[in-house]
């Protein structure tokens, strides 16, 4: 019943005392197996631009810094997220069962967040019945 998937990555900060959403993409998966893939794609790709390798690429000198070991580590969340087999068959139950599935994880100054639903689930609720009071 659920075959095609809305998916959505975005980045919260603050600015100016105010949360703040910036999207890093959407995607509409056709499959179930499409929609883990993207998910995981997209962690990974943060993950990678939060933690570069330093030979993989020229960085300026200084450009990269060590963090405080109490920052939290979010592209090795992001990171083991997407390598757990059983993480991946949870979000595949849920979403195959129409349910919304949100990963999230941050360090000191943002949140990431990536969503999942099922769009078939999203035009069922659009279409629950509305209680009808009479006006006597």
């Amino acid at each position: 019943m659920h075959d095609e998937f809305l998916c959505h990555v975005t980045a919260y900060g603050t600015c100016g005392g105010r949360r703040i959403g910036v999207p890093l993409g959407t995607y509409r998966a056709p499959t179930l197996a499409l929609a883990l893939w993207w998910l995981r794609d997209r962690a990974n790709w943060i993950a990678d631009r939060l933690d570069p390798q330093p030979e993989a690429e020229q960085f300026p000198a200084g450009s990269l810094v060590p963090v405080a070991g109490t920052v939290p580590d979010v592209p090795a969340v992001l990171r083991a997220w997407c390598g757990d087999p059983d993480q991946q068959e949870l979000v595949a139950d849920e979403l195959a069962a129409g349910r919304l599935v949100r990963i999230a994880t941050g360090d000191d100054t943002t949140e990431y967040e990536l969503l999942a639903e099922s769009v078939d689930a999203l035009r069922m609720q659009r279409t629950v019945p509305v209680l009808v009071v009479p006006v006597a």
